[in-house]
């Protein structure tokens, strides 16, 4: 039951709440899409974080997002041993990156007070929830070896499950609390999505492509010599 209520309910919430609230927040309050960047309060160690964490975080969800698109494809590339080595070793060292990078992100927040004047609760509960994400990440990566294989037939089923209206829990229930605990936070992340400044990752200024081009032009009355 708790399985089903975990991994067969909750990601279909997560999800509704992330398109609801995001769509809400964006008709009635636009300007809260604004990542609102702290780095003019301090910007030297943003970018030993926020830039590593965006180069490694975007390729680790790319390989994710394909492996349960396409697992066929998937399976075939990992079927020659030593691109599975390669790949195993090289989603480490992501993994790795984007927990020190994540950590000084929230060590930044943490020891500059100007910083953390301007962190909400709900940017602490995002830090937290993403650092338990890369680190339930890594830990499998390094405990839980070739997990590129066993995302075939484990986490990617499900997910299509889900997709399809018919959630199967089984391929997660045997699972070890780990795998489990990285899959639920997950969808707790969509689900604080929408509350979050994160809402500026899917904001495409499109309106900028159509708009006409702006002259500014400074005018100044000139003192007579």
């Amino acid at each position: 039951m708790t399985d089903m209520i975990l991994f067969g309910v909750f990601p279909y919430v997560a999800v509704a709440l992330m398109i609801g609230v995001g769509f809400y927040r964006y008709c009635v309050d636009r300007y809260s899409w604004s990542s609102q960047s702290s780095q003019f309060l301090e910007s030297r160690v943003l970018y030993w974080g926020s830039v590593p964490w965006h180069y490694a975080i975007l390729i680790i969800l790319a390989a994710h997002f394909l492996a349960f698109l396409v697992p066929s494809g998937w399976g075939v590339v990992l079927g020659n041993p030593l691109r599975l080595y390669l790949l195993e070793v090289s989603g480490m060292a992501l993994g790795v990156s984007t927990l020190i990078a994540v950590v000084l992100l929230i060590f930044r927040r943490l020891l500059n007070e100007r910083v953390s004047s301007v962190t909400t609760v709900v940017d602490w509960l995002v830090l937290v929830t993403l650092l338990v994400q890369v680190a339930t990440g890594v830990y499998i990566a390094f405990t839980l070896r070739w997990g590129s294989v066993w995302y075939l037939h484990t986490a990617s089923p499900w997910l299509w499950s889900l997709l399809k209206l018919d959630p199967q829990v089984h391929y997660l229930a045997a699972l070890p609390a780990v795998v489990k605990l990285h899959a639920f936070n997950a969808f707790l992340i969509i689900a604080l999505f929408p509350f979050s400044r994160l809402v500026h990752v899917v904001s495409v200024p499109l309106a900028y492509l159509s708009r006409p081009y702006q002259v500014v032009v400074w005018y100044r009355e000139r003192r007579a010599n």
